[in-house]
């Protein structure tokens, strides 16, 4: 998988080789924060570690960083912000009853739902033991993030409620289940380097809105593009029925000729045949095309969050970052 700091343009080369340095840092002191005593708990909290993923997290705090001081302990944050993606990743296996997790099997498929769920604690327990050196206000900030965390997953879980957009349900879920943890990222690069105020308020809120753009950006891609663009199998949500931007879009439909496909669209696809139907389907219909305009629109409010940032080369880079998102759609 392309390191995403290759992809963003107009990075300045300095920055992005220090970096690309620092995320080297990262993986090692992830792999390595986590070794345990017990042989099973070493493989089982592994697992998703060498499963891969793009490490967007670690990347939003190395970059934010460089709004003060890059330094040991935006690292350890970096490690952080990751570990507790991948914790939340075990527990929300088990309650999708994922088989696979990253092209692998879960966890939970492996070992059995407890191993799993024990697992996923085992990590965040391994948080907070980076956290603590960190210091009271990064545990306060990734003790508000936890619990937004915690809320979107009851969220998704509950559904929405009678009289609730379903599409506005599923929104919010991802501001608190994506949105959250990446604002948290770009806020500890900034507050760990010692950054303005000012700019440590501006990229908060730049990460929380990129956060989300960067989940419907799955979305999408799920949809549109093909396994060799992607290097993901299209169509993985509607296997699973899980509502994504573009099908809550088409069940918003009034069309009577949509009926079919909501219909389909309703409850996991289980015949492949099917699946590649619906994807056609899918990728000309209109619903696509508005997905991609919101999508577009979300980079461009999280680029002009921007525009009061202190200038320099974290400013350059998450500039960047949101015409790279875009172009993963495209």
């Amino acid at each position: 998988m392309t390191n995403p700091i290759l992809e963003i343009p107009n990075i300045d080369p300095r920055i992005q080789s220090e970096i690309l340095e620092s995320l080297t840092k990262t993986e090692d002191l992830l792999r390595s924060h986590i070794v345990g005593k017990y042989p099973l708990v070493i493989e089982t909290s592994r697992h998703l570690v060498e499963a891969g993923g793009k490490r967007f997290r670690p990347l939003i705090t190395l970059i934010c960083s460089y709004l003060g001081t890059p330094n040991e302990n935006c690292i350890k944050a970096a490690v952080t912000c990751e570990l507790t993606h991948l914790a939340t990743l075990y527990h929300d296996d088990v309650m999708d009853e994922a088989p696979l997790r990253r092209g692998v099997a879960s966890a939970n498929n492996r070992w059995g739902n407890t191993v799993a769920i024990l697992t996923g604690d085992y990590l965040f327990a391994k948080v907070s033991a980076l956290l603590a050196e960190l210091g009271p206000e990064a545990v306060l900030l990734q003790a508000h993030t936890f619990e937004r965390l915690v809320i979107g997953q009851i969220l998704e879980t509950q559904g929405p409620k009678e009289g609730i957009d379903p599409l506005t349900h599923y929104l919010n879920v991802v501001a608190d289940k994506t949105g959250s943890l990446i604002s948290a990222s770009a806020r500890f690069g900034a507050m760990l380097s010692g950054a303005s105020v000012k700019d440590k308020e501006i990229v908060t809120q730049f990460g929380e809105k990129i956060g989300i753009a960067f989940q419907l950006a799955d979305d999408v891609i799920d949809i549109a593009s093909t396994s060799t663009q992607s290097g993901k199998t299209p169509g993985t949500d509607l296997k699973e029925g899980v509502p994504t931007l573009v099908t809550l879009k088409v069940m918003q439909s009034n069309d009577p000729a949509d009926a079919n496909l909501k219909a389909r669209l309703a409850k996991p696809i289980s015949d492949e045949a099917l699946v590649q139907q619906t994807l056609i389907e899918l990728r000309n219909h209109q619903a696509l095309t508005d997905s991609r305009e919101y999508l577009h629109a979300l980079a461009n409010e999280a680029k002009a969050l921007l525009k009061d940032l202190t200038d320099g080369p974290t400013r350059l880079a998450l500039e960047g970052l949101c015409i790279a998102l875009v172009d993963r759609t495209v």
